[in-house]
């Protein structure tokens, strides 16, 4: 069976950096056709973007995906909320994981994988602005010793 070809469309950079990502899970959503164009153009914004559980569905609020330039009547509202399309079981699992204090369900990533797209979404727990600062200054020592070990080679 031949791999299926991964194309990614948005990252969410930002949430690397304000939370601990405990759990992550691939799921589809339920886009229309002029949603799916425009994705495929790489209109999509998913930094402002979260998820909520509401009567066992897991809904993503504030993903932007841009109006398709040839879709006149046919676009839809770019900040509707849309459906995530899980097993009942990894949405029970999700629901039990955010119940507990200080946990949250960010999407990470919007890609297609084959013809499909999917979201990554992630469980996390929010950073403390020390948590932050330490990871910066990890950032910078790994970047410093790289700059050595280059300098060192040449």
């Amino acid at each position: 069976m031949a791999k299926e070809s991964v194309k990614l469309i948005s990252n969410n950079k930002k949430a690397y950096h304000d939370y601990f990502i405990e759990d992550t899970y691939e799921a589809g959503i339920s886009l229309v056709g002029t949603e799916v164009k425009s994705l495929r153009m790489g209109k999509c914004n998913i930094k402002e973007a979260f998820i909520k559980e509401k009567n066992g569905e897991l809904l993503v609020y504030g993903m932007n995906i841009s109006p398709y330039e040839k879709g006149n009547i046919f676009n839809r509202d770019p900040l509707r909320i849309r459906k995530l399309l899980l097993h009942k079981n990894e949405i029970r699992k999700i629901s039990q994981q955010i119940s507990q204090q200080g946990f949250t369900v960010i999407p990470l990533k919007v890609y297609f994988k084959g013809s499909l797209v999917k979201i990554e979404v992630g469980v996390c727990k929010g950073k403390k602005l020390y948590d932050k600062r330490e990871d910066i200054a990890k950032k910078d020592q790994r970047r410093e010793a790289e700059r050595e070990f280059k300098i060192k080679n040449i």
